[in-house]
């Protein structure tokens, strides 16, 4: 059994640190390095409902996975490819939001509105970057990743959407 030293943690997180005692008793990845075996990166959705390398019939090691609220192509998930594909093995790249996802069922106004409402803070000064329509939505960030200059140009991107509710994807024309 692995002594985990003990912390300071707040209560709250006891859980957590206990399920991981438990995971690292089994833990049978130290083999791993940090590249993408299979040479995918996923640009998926915060949303606790993805398993994304189960998604696509892969496991620790397998695949990057960018994840962020609406499974959007900001800034960061650029740069955080531009390292990626040079060294971390990445040459494709799935992009995929899913159903039923917040971030493409109100707007920014009225994301930003609930927060205030419901929380009292003030939201204003940041982009959720909602979407109105996920396929055209997916259809520029695909592009984007495509147009990035620093990617490699025979980088392979593609979209898709992930059902929540069949857990199968659906592929979306993003054109070539």
């Amino acid at each position: 059994m692995i002594q985990v030293p003990s912390s300071n943690q707040p209560a709250e997180f006891d859980d957590i640190f206990e399920a991981n005692r438990a995971f690292a008793n089994s833990f049978e990845h130290s083999h791993l390095t940090g590249t993408a075996s299979k040479g995918l990166a996923i640009v998926t959705c915060m949303d606790s409902r993805i398993s994304p390398l189960a998604v696509v019939g892969m496991q620790a090691g397998d695949a990057k996975i960018l994840r962020n609220a609406g499974a959007r192509v900001t800034d960061d998930v650029l740069r955080t490819l531009v390292l990626a594909t040079y060294l971390l093995g990445v040459k494709r790249v799935l992009v995929m939001p899913h159903t039923d996802c917040r971030m493409a069922k109100n707007n920014e106004a009225e994301i930003h509105a609930m927060i205030d409402k419901q929380h009292g803070v003030d939201t204003r000064s940041i982009e959720f970057r909602t979407v109105d329509n996920q396929h055209s939505a997916l259809v520029s960030d695909v592009i984007s990743i495509r147009a990035f200059p620093l990617l490699p140009k025979n980088l392979v991107v593609v979209g898709a959407i992930y059902n929540v509710s069949t857990g199968l994807l659906d592929a979306v024309d993003c054109g070539s």
